[in-house]
């Protein structure tokens, strides 16, 4: 069985990618810093449940660090490089870019070069719908222009999909990167906008709404996901010969970049009922102007990963949220 190597398999996406693929019977490797952007004991026992597996074995060291990811890849010797780790959250970029510059374009280098040195067969590398920054005709689709990044995090993940492409054209690495919608699910990151409202209405302190609540996302249920991701694994962009319909492959490069989204748009105030529904509490609300860096909406054309892989996130959002909010009841006792 191939042989995988996954980065941020301590963080949310990374951990549920991790999983499958064991699950579907690959060696993993997981390589992860386990920062302290959020609690650390969540990421701790995200890997704790990996490492129950004998297909899996890890890494703790960042990908700065000079020489280390590419030491510990040529160790493992993957076929695929599924690079997710890095530097998350909107919010924190205003606070701290440095940390994205680092993570986001000196650790997204360090996997490059890796996957350069050892001629995988895939490298599939995570982006974001935030690249499509102040567009606004929606859904976005791969092909829109995106030029107009409104966070520095937006920016890194730009400058990575750039990044990539150039070394598809200069070494012919099969490429592919993905653009997340708001990502959700048990596990989640606790600065993430489900778990910040489930654990302000369990505690009975006031939730803050950004714009009023009126504002939309694509909510996207993470077992989707990384389906989605597992299945692009197998989509391996090469010449004209692997396009499909509606395909972004680079006529200079074995490289694509694919949406993975939910494909339908929810109005937040419709995502803090689905929360107030299901744990039976009304949320104390702070409704405030729009964030520094936000965007009123996201709403992706996923029409590609379909025709790539013939699979379509579908999680409603309502089952996705009663998921959620039942782990939040086990994990901490409520």
């Amino acid at each position: 069985m191939k042989r995988v190597l996954v980065t941020g398999t301590a963080g949310f996406i990374g951990f549920y990618l991790a999983r499958l693929l064991l699950d579907d019977g690959f060696v993993v490797h997981g390589y992860d810093a386990i920062t302290d952007y959020y609690d650390v004991t969540l990421k701790e026992r995200r890997n704790q449940m990996l490492l129950q597996s004998a297909g899996y074995s890890f890494t703790h060291a960042t990908l700065e660090e000079d020489g280390t990811f590419e030491r510990v890849a040529a160790e493992f010797a993957p076929d695929i490089i599924v690079h997710l780790a890095g530097q998350a959250g909107v919010r924190y970029s205003l606070e701290n870019p440095r940390a994205y510059l680092d993570s986001n374009l000196v650790g997204t280098f360090n996997v490059m070069e890796a996957a350069r040195q050892l001629e995988v067969e895939h490298l599939l590398m995570a982006s974001t719908s935030s690249v499509y920054g102040a567009n606004e005709e929606m859904p976005f689709r791969e092909t829109d222009k995106a030029d107009t990044q409104l966070t520095f995090y937006a920016a890194t993940k730009k400058a990575n999909e750039s990044m990539a492409h150039s070394y598809a054209h200069l070494w012919n690495i099969p490429t592919t990167m993905f653009r997340f919608f708001t990502v959700y699910g048990p596990w989640g990151r606790p600065d993430m906008a489900l778990f910040k409202f489930t654990k302000g209405i369990f505690e009975g302190t006031p939730i803050d709404i950004y714009n009023h609540g009126d504002m939309y996302r694509d909510f996207t249920y993470v077992e989707d996901l990384v389906r989605g991701i597992r299945l692009l694994m197998d989509a391996v962009p090469g010449g004209p010969e692997t396009a499909v319909e509606g395909d972004t492959l680079s006529p200079a490069a074995p490289y694509r970049i694919v949406n993975i989204g939910n494909s339908d748009k929810v109005r937040l105030l419709d995502f803090i009922e689905a929360i107030e529904a299901e744990t039976g509490i009304e949320a104390k609300r702070n409704y405030m102007e729009m964030q520094k860096g936000d965007v009123f909406a996201t709403w992706a054309d996923a029409s590609l990963l379909r025709n790539l892989t013939g699979y379509a996130p579908k999680t409603d959002v309502r089952e996705g949220v009663a998921k959620f909010v039942a782990w939040y009841r086990d994990y901490y006792q409520v």
